[in-house]
């Protein structure tokens, strides 16, 4: 009994290994991604490097993988989000795991950041999309509806430039892409920067 515990402990250890080497060497990969990879070394002649290689079949091997990821995942160093494992890196002394904690908390405060500012650009967006319907329905109402190609559809881009700047512009035969050329300075703006101009953001 004491032997096939031996046995078991080295084998799940010698897989660990092998995991980590593959998780260390992909930095982001998946559990099938390592299982398959494992699978292909142990059961393929020309990678077998020993007897005892020999030995695993396909549906032990990915056992074996998956307890090693959970080892590994215990002794944090990897992480695993859904599907996706992530390696963290093997245990380093106090200093060092503080420095990368710092380096880590100042990427995802900037991560907040820049996820606020685009929230708070959504946000806007919806509200300018919202106040031109009413300002559209409100114009019908008074007016009519809008004569034929008058209006513009979004989403549109506006490319404002100076009365003698030289234009040069050509089409793909699919009309999927546009090519401008200009001889002076000129500006672009989205539909979204138009409507806060228009006062529609508020």
């Amino acid at each position: 009994k004491r032997r096939k515990t031996e046995k078991v402990g080295k084998g799940l250890r010698h897989f660990s290994m092998k995991v980590c080497e593959k998780v260390k060497k992909k930095g982001t990969t998946s559990y099938n991604e390592v299982a398959d990879e494992l699978v292909g070394e142990f059961t393929n002649p020309s990678h077998v490097n020993s007897l005892t290689d020999q030995q695993y079949d396909q549906k032990n091997i990915r056992r074996r993988v998956y307890d090693a990821l959970n080892v590994l995942m215990a002794m944090n160093i990897i992480s695993k989000e859904k599907k996706e494992i992530r390696w963290l890196g093997l245990p380093t002394n106090s200093l060092q795991e503080c420095l990368s904690l710092e380096k880590d908390k100042k990427k995802k405060i900037e991560r907040i950041k820049a996820k606020t500012h685009q929230l708070h650009q959504l946000i806007l967006q919806h509200i300018s999309f919202k106040n031109l319907v009413e300002r559209n329905r409100s114009n019908e109402n008074l007016h009519g509806p809008p004569k034929l190609n008058s209006a513009i559809q979004l989403p549109f881009i506006i490319l404002n430039t100076s009365k003698k700047t030289v234009v040069d512009c050509s089409i793909t035969n699919d009309k999927s892409e546009y090519l401008f050329n200009f001889n002076d300075k000129f500006e672009i703006h989205d539909d979204i920067e138009v409507l806060k101009r228009m006062g529609l953001d508020f």
